[in-house]
Parts: C-alpha cells; structure tokens; sequence
C-alpha cells in the first residue's frame, strides 16, 4: 500500500485563483514542494472532471506529487493514478477500497473524533479534520471544533491526521502540536498573490 508521505495537502477551488487558470495555480504550489493535491471542484460536469484530474495527474507526476480526487471514485479510477478522497457523509472507505484497490490511498474527511475514527475503522489511509478554526469556505459544516477536538481524535486514530479551517503559517505548529501530521489548506494557497510563496511558508512552517 502506498505511504501518506506528505505533510502539506491542497484542496483546490478554482473560483478563489483571482482568474488565473488552476493549472498554473496548482503547478506553482508543486515548484515549491507541494506533494499532494486534492481536486475538489464539485460543480464541473464529469467529462470536465476527469480531463482535469488527467492533467492534474500528469502534472503532478514530473513533480512526483499526488492528486486525490474528491468523492468520486469512478474519476479517480478514469484519471491514472490519482486517490480518492471521500467526504464524511460519502461512500465508506471500505466500499471505496473494493473498488479501487489497496494500491491508492484514500484520505477522508471528518468533522468530529468520534468521525475520524469510524473512518479509520472503515479503512480510511489519513484523515482530514475540520474545521479547526472560523473560516468562510467551511461555514455550512458547523462552527469550528477547536483544537481539543484534534487532540481528540488523536487519542483514538492512528494513521495521519490533518487539520483544515483557517489555517495560516501561524497557526501551523499549534495544529502539529495537537496531534496533526499535517495541514490541509484551500484559500491560503489559492487564492495567494504569491503561490509559491505562500506554499514555501506553509512547508517551513511545518518542517519546524
């Protein structure tokens, strides 16, 4: 089974690049060491989808990086290489890993401890958990769940966790020290005047 060898995880939304073209976004979060990349563009139709998580997958290849792609699993299967990445209330990753075999990595989101480990328990290979902090892209899961929540969790799971919502460069080492193996992020990336930069910060930041 393939390792979760990253640290930093990017969840992409194209309507917070300011127009630039997400390729370009996602390529310029790879050149400063981005390793994983979740596709998460729900309102493209699947024909869109999956020409995206083809390129996506390409690209992130000569980077030696990975693309997940959110939710659906016959895309995921359609696009290479990609994993998958399940929401909470989406397929159990035990179905999902039925169909896509012991080879790629799911990851799964979860909202609370009592989610992340069932998830785990469903076969989940790392979990993302949020949203730690207020955030405006993640408003419609509830208010935030706070670190004590994360260190919550960290008690029950095992494999890698990874907390999202709100999370800036200066929030990083209060995320890792409660349990995280990581930060997944969405508009601190994406929507940065400097993408490269912004990723660099985020890399640092957790390599200390």
């Amino acid at each position: 089974m393939a390792l979760v060898d990253f640290s930093l995880y990017l969840v992409t939304d194209r309507h917070q690049t300011g127009g630039r073209p997400l390729r370009d976004v996602v390529q310029a979060a790879l050149r400063a060491g981005v390793r994983a990349v979740q596709l998460r563009e729900k309102d493209l139709p699947a024909h869109s989808l999956l020409a995206l998580a083809r390129d996506l997958t390409e690209l992130a290849g000569a980077y030696n990086a990975r693309v997940f792609v959110n939710d659906r699993v016959d895309v995921c299967l359609a696009s290479g290489r990609a994993g998958v990445h399940l929401p909470a209330a989406g397929l159990p990753a035990s179905v999902a890993r039925g169909l896509v075999g012991a080879d790629r990595l799911i990851g799964v989101s979860a909202h609370s401890a009592d989610e992340a480990a069932r998830a785990e328990r469903e076969g989940a290979d790392f979990i993302v958990l949020g949203p730690i902090f207020e955030t405006p892209s993640k408003r419609t899961f509830g208010p935030p769940i706070g670190l004590r929540e994360l260190e919550r969790a960290r008690t029950r799971c095992r494999v890698p966790l990874f907390g999202i919502g709100g999370i800036t460069r200066d929030r990083v080492r209060d995320v890792v020290k409660a349990g995280a193996r990581g930060v997944a992020v969405v508009g601190s990336v994406m929507a940065a005047e400097d993408v490269e930069r912004a990723s660099r910060e985020l890399l640092d930041a957790l390599e200390c």
